[in-house]
């Protein structure tokens, strides 16, 4: 007798390994390029769990993939000496560091201080600038730095390339034209460069969080060069989320729970959260269901790092210019 658990035939659970796996190849072939093992240093400051399941699976994946990674745990107030010191330490390739610290604006001054040419997550100014500009280099005049997106959207995005939600025929940066997502949480961590990154791609995305629901798309025909929001007043998930053939959901809280009776036949859904979003339901109306993305996280760290260490090469171990033009605050500096 089949079990009650399987999922219907119509609907496929895709685990992230099978994501995962490939990356790890392409990171394989870019480790046989380099003279010794990169080195990861991970700093944890806080007593959250999840963020010392996260650094132990990120020092075992390290250690099965020829990586070095050392996991430095101090108290909060040694932390920005500690990664002033590491900036400096020719030892130390790449720095991630294990959030929240306090949970308040510190913890983004603590994110601006890591040099960015060893900022494995993509957290300092001039990746979060290009990565809302839709600037996809650190050098876009002879483009041979590639910016450095935070992992766990860019974890997001391998994840529908995998699944060929991108449309490979299109050219690069529209291959999400035609789609219409819905990203469920607008951090500033995840949710909202989520949403950015899919609408830069073509898609028009819906966000919803507890504060609203607002619309990223690059216009009509993707007339514009890169996303604009709109604030959608009045509507809640309940009118965007049957327009959409993709549904991502991060929510961090165990009570919440997808409403499924909302769900488009045959969407594709995608769980982010370390909660479990989806009630079993979503296998009824799902055509794929990706449960969980960890695995995929991490290994688009490690490809980040490659990232770091090629673009250091490319500029002669010279960090890029600062992307922002005259004009702007920073200018003539």
């Amino acid at each position: 007798m089949a079990s009650t658990d399987a999922a219907p035939a119509s609907c496929k659970v895709m685990l992230s390994k099978h994501v995962a796996n490939g990356l790890l190849a392409e990171v394989q072939e870019g480790l046989k390029t380099l003279e010794k093992p990169p080195h990861l240093v991970g700093f944890l400051a806080n007593d959250d769990p999840a963020a010392l399941m996260y650094a132990q699976w990120t020092e075992k994946t390290c250690e099965e993939n020829g990586f070095r990674y050392s996991l430095r745990q101090l108290h909060r107030d040694d932390l920005e000496e500690a990664l002033l010191a590491a900036n400096v330490d020719p030892e130390v390739d790449g720095i991630i560091v294990y959030y929240p610290i306090f949970n308040n604006r510190q913890d983004q001054y603590l994110q601006q201080i890591v040099d960015v040419s060893k900022d494995v997550e993509g957290l300092t100014h001039r990746y979060i600038f290009n990565m809302y500009q839709n600037i996809r280099f650190l050098d876009p005049a002879t483009k041979r730095q590639k910016s450095i997106i935070p992992c766990t959207p860019l974890a997001i995005v391998k994840i529908l390339e995998y699944l060929n939600i991108y449309n490979r025929i299109l050219p690069y940066g529209n291959r999400l034209f035609g789609h219409t997502i819905c990203v469920v949480n607008r951090s500033e961590v995840v949710g909202r460069p989520l949403a950015a990154l899919l609408a830069n791609d073509g898609a028009c995305v819906y966000s919803v969080d507890i504060t609203g629901v607002q619309k990223f798309t690059r216009g009509e025909g993707l007339r514009k060069g890169r996303h604009e929001v709109h604030e959608l007043e009045g509507k809640t998930i309940n009118d965007v989320a049957p327009l959409c053939d993709v549904v991502i959901s991060g929510v961090p809280g165990e009570k919440y729970k997808f409403d499924t009776s909302l769900l488009r036949e045959g969407a594709v859904c995608v769980n982010f959260s370390s909660e479990k979003n989806f009630p079993h339901e979503v296998r009824e109306k799902a055509s794929i269901f990706v449960p969980s993305i960890g695995k995929v996280t991490i290994v688009v760290l490690l490809r980040n790092l490659l990232r770091l260490i090629q673009n250091r090469r490319a500029d002669d171990v010279k960090p890029a210019q600062a992307t922002e033009q005259p004009g702007t605050l920073e200018a003539n500096v």
